[in-house]
């Protein structure tokens, strides 16, 4: 009997690890979890963890604007230092492109002379089989099915002989888990956990109906996104699927300016190397959402995570991590720099917008710059205002942050197809190089429809902090 009560005091005072707790005396002593060092995520800035009053600094009567603010807390975030660029978008883009002709070299519908081949383009001229080894495509040698099955996503101009990557074909489908809206007590499966209330009884038959996306790719190409309504059955009710085609709006430089020469930005600002570090635009918040879920792929894939650890992923910033990450926390802020002044002592604008009516060089640029090009706010943020205005994950309402949580504050609807448009509209921040000063506060807010693509709007990416670091006597 001794040798047993000796047995089990010794398995009691050791660890999983099989150490021995010296002085533990019976007490709880904690259970840690596997420890693994997740790197900084590249290009970003952490936004350390604070408060400040959310909305107009101060009340502009010329332009309506009442100071209705209100007090808000945020967790520490990760946000990029600069706007998303052309560059790094368009490695999103190749990756599409060569997880398509991955998928198209194992399949048989692009090989062999007795099979069905792909030998005709988007305007049903004759696909001619030749590599152009100037684009990143990792193969070194490639016989005449692999070379189809290549030629296969770009297209020739019927016309002007032009050969383009077909933007058409550039999809790109992914899911995502809701875990808050599985976490609601009014969509448990177990009935008893819908109601807490022990005066209420609760029906066990109660028909739960749910919203789940779906999406496919009809017999015809077309890429069929929709919104099913059904009763409660399961956890994979609350797993969405959405086919986005990703591709840069090329032709928003001629469809938001009429009369105007802008041809050279549709054909060349997102193709030429010349605009390889200039922000992104063209992107509809669709899109920059996909951008970031592939993001999050791509960085979970890059690092030795252990089996079945959770990650947290890129997104885009709500209105209220945007708005305290741009005027660096400080309530008297207008802009993400610390005077009312537009330009610094030496005579330099702060920022890429419209100076003047008519006038858009007088800062040194007529549209984007080169992200970085101005200096950067007291976080470390590049190009808060002006530049390009910048999607957030925001829905839009007109009352704003009084509808919002004072505790990382944000408001989301995922509208289905079928909801009226009034109700996909977006919170942007920031304002633009078309903008005058009055549109490039950090305070100013205004909205898009999600699925619109602007020639002035792009993005960047936040990603919330899992933890803190230790300090002494700071939280």
């Amino acid at each position: 009997m001794k040798k047993v009560l000796l047995v089990l005091m010794a398995v009691a005072l050791l660890t999983s690890c099989g150490k021995s707790l010296s002085g533990a005396g019976g007490e709880v002593t904690g259970v840690r979890s596997v420890a693994f060092n997740e790197p900084s995520p590249y290009g970003m800035v952490l936004i350390k963890r604070g408060s400040f009053e959310m909305g107009p600094a101060d009340k502009d009567s010329l332009w309506g604007i009442n100071p209705e603010t209100k007090g808000v807390s945020f967790d520490a975030f990760w946000m990029d230092e600069t706007e998303i660029t052309n560059a790094k978008y368009r490695q999103f883009v190749y990756w599409v492109r060569d997880s398509i002709i991955r998928e198209r070299l194992a399949d048989p519908a692009y090989g062999g002379n007795d099979l069905f081949k792909i030998t005709e383009d988007r305007y049903g001229e004759p696909v001619t089989p030749h590599l152009d080894w100037s684009r990143p495509i990792p193969w070194k040698r490639a016989n005449e099915d692999e070379l189809r099955a290549i030629e296969s996503v770009y297209y020739v101009h019927p016309i002007t002989g032009e050969k383009r990557l077909d933007e058409k074909q550039m999809v790109y489908k992914y899911e995502w888990y809701d875990y808050t809206g599985a976490a609601l007590r009014k969509n448990r499966l177990d009935p008893g956990e819908r109601v807490r209330n022990t005066d209420i009884q609760v029906n066990p038959n109660e028909v739960i109906m749910i919203s789940k996306d779906t999406a496919y790719i009809d017999d015809d190409g077309n890429i069929i996104n929709e919104t099913l309504t059904r009763p409660l059955s399961g956890p994979w009710d609350f797993l969405h699927t959405r086919i986005v085609n990703i591709y840069p709006d090329e032709t928003c430089w001629v469809n938001d300016f009429n009369n105007a020469y802008n041809e050279p930005y549709m054909r060349m600002y997102f193709q030429h190397p010349g605009y390889d570090d200039y922000p992104v635009v063209g992107v509809s918040w669709e899109q920059a959402t996909a951008f970031c879920v592939w993001r999050t792929d791509m960085f979970k894939q890059s690092l030795n995570f252990p089996a079945g650890q959770a990650i947290e992923p890129f997104r885009l910033p709500t209105e209220g991590e945007w708005e305290y990450a741009a005027r660096a926390g400080k309530n008297e802020n207008k802009y993400p720099w610390s005077t009312d002044e537009l330009q610094n002592a030496k005579g330099c604008f702060m920022a890429n917008f419209k100076p003047g009516k008519g006038n858009y060089t007088e800062d040194g640029h007529l549209i984007p710059s080169r992200v970085g090009s101005f200096a950067p706010n007291q976080f470390g943020l590049y190009d808060m205002a002006g530049n390009v205005a910048e999607w957030t994950s925001t829905m839009y309402s007109e009352s704003g942050p009084s509808q919002m949580s004072d505790m990382n504050p944000d408001l989301r609807y995922n509208a289905a197809k079928e909801d009226p448009y009034a109700m996909k509209k977006k919170v942007v921040r920031g304002g633009s190089w078309k903008d005058v000063a009055q549109f490039i506060r950090s305070d100013m807010r205004t909205f898009e429809y999600q699925n619109e693509t602007r020639s002035y709007i792009g993005f960047r990416c936040a990603r919330t902090q899992i933890g803190f670091s230790r300090s002494k006597g700071k939280k």
